[in-house]
């Protein structure tokens, strides 16, 4: 008994620590993976890098935009979710 009231504090931190850190993150990922799945040509769309643009071409891993400077080929994970969200509705 006096072993369990010696780790208790160890179990609170670390069931406090799962709920408060890990699992959002986790939410998160998995929003995003979603996202970057429902994606399609015509989307406007925010990199991580603040570029705005319009998704002209589709591949597996890998995305073409129009911007207004010409077409630009990068990552589907360089998109930003929480910044796309904005030009979307417009």
């Amino acid at each position: 008994m006096e072993q369990l009231q010696q780790f208790a504090p160890f179990i609170l931190m670390f069931v406090v620590i799962y709920f408060f850190m890990i699992k959002p993150q986790q939410k998160r990922a998995k929003n995003e993976k979603q996202f970057e799945s429902e994606l399609k040509v015509g989307d406007k769309i925010v990199t991580k890098s603040g570029i705005h643009g319009k998704i002209s071409e589709l591949a597996e891993t890998t995305i073409v935009i129009e911007t207004m400077s010409g077409k630009l080929k990068m990552e589907r994970s360089s998109i930003s979710m929480e910044m796309s969200a904005a030009p979307a509705k417009k």
